[in-house]
This record gives C-alpha cells, structure tokens and sequence, in this order.
C-alpha cells in the first residue's frame, strides 16, 4: 500500500490538497486526511509541493515505428517503454500508418502485449492506412471482439494521397463493423481517422454521419492542427457532436508550414466553445517527421516522442492560459472516456492507480505509478 499525503490533488478537476491511498493496482482512498493509514508496511510520500493528477492517457502511438514513406531506410524504431514513462504516460494505444506491409498487426499485437507486461497499459487499433481494413481474424468487428488489446480500428487515411480513397458506403461498413464489434465487446469501437493536407478535410466523415445511421462520434479525427484550414473545419465537427484530436509531435520545419502547435490549438478550440470533453492531444510518438531541403529532397529524418505529449501540456497552462484542468483533461479523462478505458483517466476511489505526480512549479514529471506500481521516483 502507498499512501501520498498532502499532495495538491487533480482529478483532473482541482480538489485541494489531499491524502491519497493506494492498495494493490486500485484507488482505495482520497480525503483531506488519512493519517489512521500510517501503518507498519504502508509506504508514506510526502507529496507537499507537487500536483497529483491521472497518468496521462496517449491515444495514438506508432509503438511498433512508423514512416517508411522515403524507403526502407525512412521507418523509425519501435517505441521504448521508458520514453512513455518518462513522459508520464501511463496508458496508450498503438497502430499501424502507412506501412501495413512490413509492419504487421501480428508485431503490433505482440508489442501492445510486451508493453503491458513492462507495466503499462496499453491497447491498440485492427487496420491501417487503408482500405479494406486487413485485419487478424478476417474482419473488423471479430478482431475488436475476440481480441483482447484491441479496441477500434485505424488510423484510417482520409484527405490523403497515401489513402485507399474510401468512399461514403465503404466508411460507413467499415464504421459499422466498428461499432458492432464495439457493442458487443463493451469496447469503443473507435474509428480512429488519420487527416491529411487534402482539400476534402473532414467532408467524408459528416456525409456519412448525415446520409447514414452511424453518429458522428464513432470518427475520432487527428492531426487536426495540421493546418489553420483544418483547425477551423475541425472545430465546426466539434461543433456538430464529433471529437477532435491534436498531435503533439512536430518541428520547426512543419510549424513554419502551417502546422499550428497542439497547445495553441487547443486554446483555440476552447475559446470557440467547444467542451473539453470533445477535445485531445496525442503524440503520435514513434511516427516519422520529415525535413525536406528547398527543392523537396528528404536531408534529416526525425521521429515523433512519446514524451512530447507532456510538452504539449505544460506549454498549454504556461504559454497559453489553458486552465491545468482542462490541459490534463485533454490527455486524461477525455481519451479515456471517447476509448471508453474504464477506470483510466481520473484520480477516483476505485479507478485504477495510474497516477503521475508533477512538481508543482515546474510541472515535470518526477514520479510515475502505473497498476498501483513505482516505475518513476524523482521524489
């Protein structure tokens, strides 16, 4: 058992300063105080000047490695279970992008299983890029329901050359198959949705939510901050009922294009009114950032980190006035509940012990508990 006393706690709403008791991979207690809980074989953590708040939720990470797009020499490495830990991520989910040939769903399962027993959580999509989904079983919906890991399919390419161009009718069965498998399973069913540049942006996904029967909420959308144009379409989905997500990864380069940095997007998706509820960022860690000379030749290829999802949130509360709140919200109890994680995401009696606690300044992380368990101790 470890009892935290007198940390200022975030659930991620701001409940004070409280005493915090974990027994087993469980949330036991939370109170102003629990000193009665001071007993031989209870580990006591002065928490006194550090925020105490959910372990962040990632919800898109090429654990596998990503790219490939510039050659066999363009693919990135497989995810480190430490840069995850570093960052404060306690839970992800991996996919497949591009490269569904060399990269397989049998490697991606394998992995999101390795990264569980180092003491994470992970889960992680059936599909890819393309169009029609491959899958482990032969379809969709069975791999969503006999699979354990997996939770929805994607990142499905839309408004993007590397995409097989999907149709009205071809999203809304593969939508279908989602949610059913979802149903059925008691899992999201999440259609994750991977946006590019194309000047179709999210038009795809509201005709099928409008000329079908499938809600616009089975679409999970990222990259959204790819581009201004994009943002403002984002939010009008936002503003129809859909949920939006930013990516957290980027360089100079790709924000000199156009990109909008995922802590400024999401200031601006709150400013326009859009509940922090429907809003995420994800690092899509582990995916291939690109850097291109004058003329378009590849010179430097660089990779996507884990750890710039916690980035992404101390710049939103530093640098754009994003209330700690709604910047933990966005990469806790928002992904958690659109993936339907039960028990992640929040600091409550008897959610799971997934909890990072953050100096109370700086907003680092110094330590990390993961299934009622120590991976980091800064303390």
């Amino acid at each position: 058992m470890i009892l935290i006393k007198q940390a200022d706690v975030y659930t991620p709403q701001h409940m004070g300063r409280c005493d915090v008791l974990i027994g087993g991979d469980k949330i036991l207690k939370i109170a102003e105080n629990l000193e009665h809980f001071q007993l031989p074989g209870v580990e006591i953590i002065d928490g006194q000047g550090h925020i105490l708040a959910p372990g962040f939720v990632d919800s898109l990470v090429h654990v596998t490695g990503g790219g490939g797009e510039g050659g066999y020499t363009t693919r990135t490495c497989e995810l480190d279970v430490n840069d995850a830990i570093e960052g404060g991520v306690t839970t992800l989910v991996g996919a497949l992008g591009t490269d569904s040939i060399t990269q397989t769903l049998e490697a991606l399962v394998g992995k999101t299983k390795e990264l569980n027993q180092r003491g994470i959580n992970a889960y992680c999509y059936t599909g890819s890029y393309h169009f029609p989904a491959k899958t482990l079983t032969g379809s969709v919906d069975k791999d969503i329901m006999m699979v354990e890991e997996i939770i929805g399919v994607g990142e499905v390419a839309i408004a993007d050359h590397r995409g097989s161009q999907p149709n009205i009718e071809e999203m809304a069965r593969l939508a279908s198959e989602a949610r059913v498998g979802g149903m059925l399973s008691g899992k999201a069913g999440i259609v994750s949705i991977h946006v590019g540049d194309g000047e179709d942006k999210l038009t795809l996904l509201h005709q099928v939510s409008e000329q079908t029967n499938i809600p616009i909420q089975q679409f999970y959308p990222t990259h959204i901050n790819r581009s201004q144009s994009l943002l403002v379409a984002g939010i009008k989905f936002a503003q129809a009922g859909g949920y939006i997500d930013f990516t957290t990864s980027t360089n100079e380069q790709i924000l000199a294009s156009g990109e909008i940095d995922a802590p400024e997007a999401l200031a601006l998706a709150l400013e326009s009114g859009i509940d922090i509820s429907q809003i995420t960022m994800s690092s899509d860690g582990n995916a291939s950032l690109p850097l291109f000379d004058d003329i378009g030749n590849l010179v430097e290829l660089q990779m996507g980190r884990v750890t710039s999802l916690h980035r992404a949130f101390v710049s939103a509360v530093q640098n754009h006035q994003v209330s700690i709140e709604n910047a933990l919200a966005s990469i806790t109890s928002s992904p958690a509940t659109i993936l339907k994680l039960a028990n992640k995401g929040r600091v409550e009696v008897s959610f799971d012990a997934d909890i990072n606690l953050l100096d109370k300044e700086s907003l680092d992380v110094q330590g990390v508990i993961s299934k009622g368990r120590w991976l980091k101790r800064n303390l």
